[in-house]
């Protein structure tokens, strides 16, 4: 599978205040995604915390990054209450563009 996996990358921009933004200057996730599934395999994301970051992966590991995404939508605002949480719905919508677009290309 990890053969035919896709690695896609959403930007978004965070508030100026926001530790990744001093840091990264951008927010950034990366995603590696399986074209037959649609599933995220595995995830990454720009962080000042380590806990930032597993806590996002237990939101969008296994979840799909098309058909999921009013649900990874609705999970993001329920669950995270950090100052990046615009950044980080931005940058989902971002990738998942990116996906479909290189899905297309398959």
């Amino acid at each position: 599978m990890e053969k035919q996996s896709l690695y896609i990358v959403g930007e978004a921009r965070t508030n100026v205040e926001n530790a990744i933004t001093k840091i990264y200057g951008s927010f950034y996730m990366v995603f590696e995604i399986d074209p037959l599934t649609d599933k995220i395999i595995d995830m990454n994301c720009t962080h000042s915390l380590d806990l930032t970051e597993r806590f996002i992966q237990k939101i969008f590991i296994g979840k799909s990054i098309t058909a999921d995404l009013p649900v990874l939508e609705k999970e993001l605002n329920r669950r995270y209450y950090g100052s990046s949480e615009k950044a980080i719905v931005a940058s989902m919508k971002d990738a998942s563009k990116k996906y479909l677009a290189a899905k297309a290309k398959l």
